[in-house]
């Protein structure tokens, strides 16, 4: 039986976040706007109406490029790109066809695999449709929209692969701080080329492209689908149309929608209206200097302390990313902090409580600062917070009103420090074990039903309002019930 092999590469557009758009000097964040109302003349494509490049979209593209491990040609230029449809009023799209900004890459992927780049390059959105039954509805807000394509080789064999690319790639350009990758909203979108061959066939299948997936779990859900379709009609004797397909969530299945258009469909030519980009190498320099960390520098220092299921979770997150290196550099600073312990448990709080379903909006809200941070957990390890109270102090830190307060003064305001006085702790222990009540348990602890310990920790830690230190309590208790 023949054995069939996927290969799949992936166009990525993504959004950058600039404050203008590519060409026109109107808001770039269309979120939450009235549809149509984000446009100007230049946008609609009026007669006489002359693009002026957006020096900020350079700048972000040259990060772009940098956080890809990419070569940033110095020269390069753009091309029109001919098309009627109703989201593009212009009748053409102004792109970077022959002369992108961005040359050859690669992102690694946590597996240590490396996809390569063929090139990226800096274009403008299109707007956006709404098909409704029977109409459609057109919201050009979009249009215009500075967005840098980047194209990777046809490196990834499976479902898997493609989507790790994707979300390694989100990952990339969000630390970079080249787009706000907002998936909903469409920051940024993947079109998967997918093709299947015989194994050992000089020559790749016929692809198909599957365009507009806003989702890691679709760009998979898609690809699986493709190979399996592609693989059924091969295995029947037949031939593979090479066509765009949409994606249909709900279904979990693709659709035929126009045949695959060639670069001379579109009529590209020189756009004559915006001279050639030419950078210096002092542009690139000063954004390579600029460059935020990202995740794969993230993981390096991560791997001492944290567990790689941890560090992914957490690398989802770029500000809770950054606030733990800076947590890692203040402890450096002073070698009297346990810098294991403090990561490890910060980054447990972080993934454990703070993402907690009801608390991710809390991740818009201020970040607690280094020194809150360290000294809960050192009141942790001292024991004189327990876990729930450490972790009812650390949500505290994301009430307005407590952000700069020490966290020793919040503990105290939420009494929950812990009582650890031994003398105070004995004379707890010695008005439970005088109550008539725990008179069994006692004797049933002294018989060997250790299990019975349990029940009178918990008497004491009633009697103390919950203040007592268990494990000094228990180790009380053992003293006094020999």
């Amino acid at each position: 039986m023949t054995k069939y092999v996927p290969t799949i590469g992936i166009e990525c557009h993504v959004q950058l976040r600039t404050q203008t758009k590519l060409f026109s000097e109107v808001d770039n964040d269309a979120r939450l706007k009235e549809p149509n109302t984000c446009m100007s003349p230049i946008d609609y494509g009026l007669p006489g109406m002359l693009p002026r490049l957006n020096h900020e979209a350079v700048m972000l593209s040259i990060k772009v490029g940098l956080a890809l491990n990419s070569e940033i040609n110095l020269e390069s230029r753009f091309d029109r790109k001919h098309y009627f449809y109703p989201d593009s009023p212009k009748g053409y799209q102004i792109t970077q066809m022959y002369h992108p900004i961005i040359g050859e890459g690669y992102v690694e992927l946590p597996s240590g695999q490396k996809i390569r780049i063929e090139h990226a390059h800096l274009e403008e959105d299109a707007g956006k449709l709404s098909h409704e039954k029977g109409y459609s509805l057109v919201d050009l807000n979009r249009v215009g929209t500075p967005l840098v394509e980047i194209v990777s080789m046809p490196d990834m064999h499976s479902a898997t692969e493609a989507r790790d690319y994707a979300k390694e790639l989100w990952r990339t350009m969000t630390h970079a701080g080249v787009t706000y990758g907002d998936l909903y909203n469409g920051n940024m979108r993947f079109d998967i080329n997918v093709s299947v061959a015989a194994e050992g066939s000089p020559q790749l299948g016929t692809r198909t492209e599957v365009k507009n997936l806003n989702s890691f779990r679709s760009v998979e859900r898609a690809v699986e689908y493709e190979i399996k379709r592609q693989t059924k009609i091969l295995e029947k004797g037949e031939q593979v149309v090479q066509e765009t397909r949409g994606w249909n969530d709900a279904t979990g299945e693709t659709t035929g929608q126009r045949s695959k258009e060639s670069a001379t469909d579109y009529r590209y030519m020189p756009e004559p209206d915006i001279p050639v980009i030419r950078l210096s190498e002092e542009d690139v320099e000063r954004c390579k200097a600029e460059l935020a960390m990202l995740p794969m520098d993230y993981r390096k220092w991560m791997r001492k302390y944290l567990p790689a299921d941890t560090i992914e979770i957490i690398l989802d997150y770029p500000q809770l990313s950054s606030k733990l290196t800076e947590l890692k550099d203040r402890c450096h600073e002073d070698n009297s902090i346990a810098t294991a312990e403090i990561i490890t448990k910060v980054a447990n709080l972080f993934t454990s409580v703070l993402l907690a379903e009801e608390n991710t909006s809390l991740l818009n809200d201020e970040m607690p600062t280094c020194t809150q941070l360290i000294d809960l957990i050192n009141m942790n390890l001292k024991n004189e917070l327990s876990s729930t109270a450490t972790k009812e102090v650390f949500l505290k830190f994301y009430d307005p009103e407590m952000h700069y307060k020490p966290s020793l003064d919040i503990a105290k305001e939420l009494g929950v420090i812990q009582e650890n006085d031994i003398n105070a702790l004995g004379k707890i222990v010695d008005a439970v074990l005088a109550k008539p009540e725990t008179a069994k348990a006692q004797a049933d602890y002294k018989s060997g039903q250790e299990k019975v310990l349990g029940f009178l920790v918990g008497q004491v830690m009633k009697e103390s309002h919950g203040k007592a230190n268990p494990a000094s309590v228990q180790k009380i208790l053992k003293e006094k019930l020999k």
